[in-house]
């Protein structure tokens, strides 16, 4: 008889583990079972933004992979709209409710896997919970903002926060049709970057029209007789809403593991080690619920990122499947865009880098993406946060137009292998004037980073 692993998620870390740990165990080795709480498996959130803009046509082009596929031709017993509601760890089972027929049921495992993903952060005000403030992290939730938007044609959408999803969503609305304000607590969009190159994504928020209260929290949700939004308050303003999106981030899902004893780290992620096992025998974690580690800050960070959550699936995958796999950690690399504006960021800002106790120096430039003369140049800035004496490259940001964003995956690279920017700067990139100027701005930036480095040696 062979051994039982129960999943719990079924998006990218608990199918990708699935997966990996079926090709190399054979369903009379390993039976696998998955719980999906949702309709959905394996689909690509990061595309919700643009479906609800427009830019995709189908929901269906979001998915990867089908329930059924996974039934069909992997032999992974897949059971959506089914929410795992506890953990019992000593007696090794689950408690599962049915959600369409209202019943629970307990399962056994040998091995679990939780994969729960991350929930939206509500701000504690009153109304939050109103009808009309979406979330927009599941094809679900997605799908609830599209029927809004045919069913009570709205004129007016609040975002709320102005992180990665919150800049993908009011530029959405903004492509709707839809009057945007953006209110954000922070004085500054996207808190992950730096506050000089988020003033330029502020202005390229309010150039499409949008109108930003930055400084400001969201202080109450008011409904109408029915529940429905219909106006948010904002320090001492109050904004007209039909609609309101929150963008404010999200924490891991790590309630369901607390509440059943699986410990909790500092960014309360579920702990585990490399492996991606927790301390409970039997148990392991991967995706946005779990706690990994920072490669330079070298903190316990959670990153909601769907590169992150496929690949700690794989590893979970691989060491449940009887193989090995380790996984090396994080640098929160990421990237988005607000209108004609790409945005990327990796390793440390400037705050991040001292608070982990780095004395820091740093370079900013502003190029082209091409050649000058070459038609179509188009401006990007650049960043860089390196460690003041040795040099060693810690973070960097990028701000441009098209050809900028993708630039942010040499500095990743180099961060990877802790380069320095004097490493860096003499990199062999590629060069011709349709793709980049004789010195590619990331070798400009590496070489005043490196010039800081160099005099503050001296």
């Amino acid at each position: 008889m062979g051994e039982r692993l129960v999943v719990i998620g079924g998006d990218a870390a608990g199918m990708s583990a699935a997966s990996q740990a079926r090709r190399l165990r054979g369903p009379d080795d390993l039976t696998i079972l998955a719980f999906e709480r949702g309709r959905f498996t394996s689909y690509a959130a990061c595309g919700i933004p643009y479906w609800i803009a427009g830019m995709i046509e189908e929901r269906d082009q979001l998915i990867a992979r089908a329930p059924e596929v996974f039934r069909s031709k992997q032999d992974i017993d897949v059971r959506t709209r089914h929410e795992v509601v506890a953990i019992d760890t000593d007696a090794r089972t689950v408690t599962v409710r049915d959600l369409e027929a209202g019943e629970e049921a307990d399962h056994g495992y040998d091995q679990l896997l939780i994969a729960t993903g991350a929930t939206p952060l509500r701000p504690p005000v009153d109304g939050i919970d109103a009808q009309g403030v979406f979330g927009v992290q599941t094809l679900d939730h997605g799908q609830a903002v599209l029927d809004a938007l045919a069913d009570r044609e709205p004129r007016r959408a609040v975002v709320i926060g102005a992180g990665y999803i919150g800049l993908e969503m009011a530029e959405a609305m903004v492509l709707r049709g839809l009057e945007v304000h953006v209110v954000e607590m922070a004085e500054q969009p996207m808190s992950t970057m730096d506050p000089e190159l988020s003033t330029r994504i502020a202005d390229a928020m309010r150039g499409m029209g949008m109108e930003l209260h930055l400084g400001t929290a969201v202080e109450g949700i008011e409904t109408d007789e029915d529940g429905w939004i219909r106006a948010v308050t904002a320090g001492a303003t109050t904004i007209a809403a039909d609609v309101a999106v929150l963008g404010t981030g999200t924490r891991p899902f790590s309630d369901l593991a607390r509440d059943a004893g699986v410990p909790i780290g500092p960014s309360r992620g579920i702990v585990t080690d490399r492996k991606q096992r927790t301390p409970l025998e039997g148990v392991w974690a991967a995706g946005d619920c779990a706690e990994t580690f920072h490669r330079v800050s070298k903190q316990p960070v959670s990153i909601a990122l769907g590169t992150i959550a496929n690949k700690q699936g794989r590893i979970a995958g691989l060491n449940l499947g009887g193989s090995y796999g380790s996984f090396p950690g994080v640098l929160g690399t990421a990237v988005t865009k607000v209108c004609q504006l790409e945005i990327a960021r990796t390793g440390l800002t400037v705050r991040d880098a001292e608070a982990a106790g780095y004395e820091v120096v740093i370079a900013s430039i502003d190029a082209t993406t091409r050649a000058h003369y070459y038609p179509g140049a188009r401006p990007i800035g650049i960043k860089v946060i390196a460690e003041r004496h040795t040099g060693r490259l810690l973070g960097a940001q990028i701000v441009g137009e098209e050809g900028a964003a993708k630039r942010i995956d040499v500095f990743a690279t180099a961060l990877w292998n802790e380069m320095t920017v004097d490493d860096l700067l003499n990199v062999d990139l590629s060069y011709a004037p349709p793709f980049s100027p004789v010195w590619d701005p990331v070798l400009i930036a590496a070489r005043k980073a490196d010039g800081a480095v160099t005099e503050d040696r001296a």
